[in-house]
C-alpha cells in the first residue's frame, strides 16, 4: 500500500504489519504482492476457526442474501434465537440468559451495568494487569499498562484494583501467591471498597494483555467463596480466552467454579463483530427493562457467524486441537528454553501461551519486540504483551496444524540464533 493511502487513516492506530493484506485462509494472511504470512496473532485471538473458514464464510454470505439487519428492539430475528440455542450447548446451564453486543468492551460495560442494577451497589474490583477494553469505563478497569489510559484524565470512579497471582515475578510458591493475593483483596474490601458498596469482582481466568498468566484454580475458588460470603457478583472475562482458546471451551472451567456473569467476544464470531454476556436467571428480573441496549446488538450477520463458528468448533474438534497443538508448542518452546536461559518462563493453556524473557531476574523489555519485528520479516506474525513488556505471546488459530506449529517454532529458533550471534542474547 502506498504511504499516501495511510495518510487519511487515523494515526491513533498502531500497526504490527505495514503490508496490505487482501486474503486470508486458515492460519495465513496474504499480502497484495502475494506474500504469505503465518498468522500466530489470530487478530488478537479473533480468528478462532482460521481466516475465512469456508463454513463461516458461507453462513455469512447466505445470511446477507436473506436479512442484513433487523434491530432487536424493533423486530427480533431468527438468528438471535438460533445463536442463543447454540450458546446453551457450550455455556453452563446455570448461565441461561444472554445479551448481545458488538465488542468486548461493550460486553464488559453491559456486565457492569447488570451487576450494578442487580446489587444496587456502585463499585467494581478488577485485577492488577487486567485488560477490559478501550471505552471510558473499561479504560478505568484496565491496568495492564499505562499506555491504554495515559492522558485520559477523570476516568470513571468506583473502580478498585487488587493483586492477581504472579508467582514467577514474586518468587513465591503458587499456594503462597494465591494466599497473598486473596489476603490483599480482603484488605482492599476492609479499607477501600466495603462489600456493601461492591457490586462485582471481574477477573480474566487467563490474564491477557497483562502477560498470559493463567489464574491458579485455588485463586478462582477463593474468589468464588469470598463473593458468596459477601454478596458480591463474580464476573469472568473470557473475551480473549473463550471458545476453545485454552483447550477448554472456557478457561474458568479448569477451576470447577461458576461465575454469575460471563463475558464473551473475539473468537465467538471468527471475525464478524459479535459479543455476549451470559448470566444467571435470577439476575434478569433485577436488570430494569430498557435500561441497556445498542443499535447493532444481536445483528443477524454477527449472529450467523457466531452460530456457525460454534458448530465448527464442536464438529471439527477445535477445542481438542487447541489442547494437542498447545502441548506441542509448549514442548517445542521448552526445548528452546534449555539453550537460551533468557527465556525465563513459559506458561499458558491450550493455544494461549506466553514466553517471558528475563536476565538475572530482571525483565528483558526489548527482546520480545525485536523478535516480533524479525519474525514478521520472516513471514511469522507474533505479538508481545505483559505489564513488564517482556512477554511474547503465541495465539495461532485453533485450526493450526502440527506442521504449522513446527514452522513457527523453526522461525523462532532461527531468530534466537541470529540474536545470539549478534550478542543480543
Amino acid at each position: 500500500m502506498n504511504v499516501v493511502d495511510y495518510k487519511h487513516l487515523s494515526s491513533v492506530w498502531t500497526h504490527l504489519c505495514s503490508k496490505t493484506v487482501v486474503k486470508g485462509e486458515g492460519c495465513r494472511l496474504y499480502t497484495e504482492d502475494g506474500e504469505a504470512l503465518l498468522d500466530f496473532t489470530s487478530g488478537i485471538g479473533v480468528a478462532s476457526t482460521g481466516h475465512s473458514h469456508p463454513r463461516v464464510a458461507a453462513a455469512v454470505a447466505e445470511q446477507a442474501k436473506t436479512l442484513l439487519f433487523s434491530q432487536i428492539n424493533c423486530a427480533c430475528h431468527n438468528k438471535a434465537f438460533e445463536l442463543t440455542e447454540e450458546l446453551r450447548t457450550v455455556v453452563p446451564p446455570e448461565l441461561c440468559r444472554f445479551f448481545y453486543a458488538q465488542s468486548g468492551a461493550e460486553a464488559v460495560e453491559g456486565a457492569v451495568k447488570l451487576a450494578k442494577h442487580a446489587t444496587g451497589k456502585g463499585n467494581i474490583i478488577v485485577m492488577n494487569g487486567s485488560f477490559h477494553g478501550r471505552t471510558h469505563l473499561t479504560m478505568a478497569m484496565t491496568t495492564s499498562k499505562t499506555a491504554y489510559r495515559v492522558s485520559y484524565p477523570n476516568l470513571p470512579p468506583g473502580v478498585y484494583s487488587a493483586p492477581y497471582p504472579y508467582a514467577f515475578a514474586s518468587g513465591r510458591s503458587e499456594q503462597e501467591e494465591c494466599e497473598a493475593a486473596l489476603a490483599a483483596l480482603q484488605t482492599l474490601l476492609d479499607t477501600q471498597s466495603a462489600p456493601e458498596d461492591t457490586a462485582a469482582i471481574i477477573v480474566e481466568p487467563v490474564l491477557g494483555e497483562g502477560g498470559y498468566l493463567p489464574a491458579p484454580a485455588a485463586f478462582l475458588k477463593g474468589l468464588r467463596s469470598l463473593c458468596n460470603d459477601l454478596g458480591i457478583l463474580l464476573i469472568m472475562d473470557e473475551i480473549q480466552s473463550g471458545f476453545g482458546r485454552t483447550g477448554r471451551m472456557f478457561a474458568f472451567e479448569e477451576s470447577g467454579i461458576l461465575p454469575d456473569i460471563l463475558t464473551m467476544a473475539k473468537g465467538m464470531g471468527s471475525g464478524m463483530p459479535i459479543s455476549a454476556i451470559a448470566y444467571r436467571e435470577e439476575l434478569d428480573s433485577l436488570w430494569k427493562k430498557g435500561s441497556h441496549g445498542g443499535t447493532y446488538g444481536a445483528s443477524p450477520m454477527g449472529c450467523a457467524a457466531a452460530v456457525e463458528t460454534i458448530r465448527v468448533i464442536k464438529e471439527e474438534k477445535l477445542v481438542e486441537n487447541s489442547l494437542e497443538r498447545g502441548r506441542e508448542l509448549m514442548e517445542g518452546l521448552g526445548a528452546l528454553k534449555k539453550s537460551w536461559p533468557v527465556i525465563a518462563d513459559i506458561r499458558g493453556r491450550g493455544l494461549m501461551i506466553g514466553v517471558e524473557f528475563c536476565r538475572d531476574g530482571n525483565p528483558e523489555r526489548d527482546i520480545p519486540a525485536k523478535i516480533s519485528r524479525e519474525a514478521l520479516s520472516r513471514g511469522l506474525m507474533l505479538l508481545t504483551c505483559g505489564t513488564r513488556k517482556n512477554v511474547l505471546r503465541w495465539i495461532p488459530p485453533l485450526v493450526v496444524s502440527s506442521e504449522e506449529i513446527q514452522e513457527g517454532l523453526a522461525v523462532f529458533r532461527d531468530i534466537l540464533e541470529q540474536l545470539s550471534g549478534e550478542g543480543e542474547l
